[in-house]
């Protein structure tokens, strides 16, 4: 048991020290919840979970040693460049769309489980560093736990993904608070914000591909 509650609480400091760094998922956050809601937080990590499951499936049946080929990191560079270059410009354009359809809504009308839940594996698939992390830290880490059997296993995600659950339900907590508040013009400013933020690091994604191509 004692092994079980370290793979736990190891993998959610370490999972929860990679959700506070920023990235696309954080940008996705601030942009769902404007919108839709607190419910839109932990329906992206649903998003994110689900896609993480199944790489972890592939990690322990031998794609890792694929992942980590430069080749690989920079195709994975410049297609999730590209991906989060047409998140950003999608939305910076649709902003001001987006904060009226916002208001629009009732209190009372929950958020489509389709939105939240695909911007989870969206900005999941376009981060070309969840695969370099999967790939090294990740896989070294399941090889560890599958040391101790599937129960191993089930220690290291739960703590990981509960990890990504409780820093991104903070972030939407804080940002649903303010959207009670805040006239729509801090709305709109606030995803172009975001918007411009994927784009940003659409180059930087970008750039690192290039980077493994040498």
């Amino acid at each position: 048991m004692s092994i079980l509650l370290f793979l736990f609480w190891s993998s959610f400091v370490i999972g929860l020290s990679g959700a506070m760094m920023p990235g696309p998922v954080l940008t996705a956050t601030v942009s769902e919840v404007m919108k839709r809601g607190f419910m839109a937080g932990p329906l992206i990590v649903l998003g994110h979970g689900v896609l993480e499951i199944g790489v972890l499936a592939l990690l322990v049946t031998g794609l890792g040693d694929w992942l980590a080929l430069p080749l690989t990191r920079s195709l994975l560079g410049y297609v999730g460049g590209a991906l989060l270059l047409l998140m950003g410009a999608h939305m910076v354009c649709t902003a001001r769309r987006a904060v009226e359809a916002a208001l629009q809504k009732t209190r009372s009308a929950p958020p489509p489980l389709h939105g939240p839940v695909l911007a989870g594996v969206l900005t999941t698939l376009s981060n070309p560093y969840f695969y370099v992390w999967w790939a090294t830290v990740g896989l070294g880490y399941a090889a560890f736990a599958l040391d101790h059997g599937r129960l191993g296993l089930a220690a290291f995600y739960s703590g990981h993904i509960l990890a990504d659950l409780a820093w991104y339900s903070l972030i939407a907590l804080g940002v649903a608070s303010g959207r009670r508040v805040c006239p729509p013009l801090v709305y709109r400013l606030v995803l172009i914000v975001c918007g411009l933020a994927l784009i940003g690091l659409g180059i930087g994604f970008i750039r690192f591909g290039m980077l493994q191509s040498g």
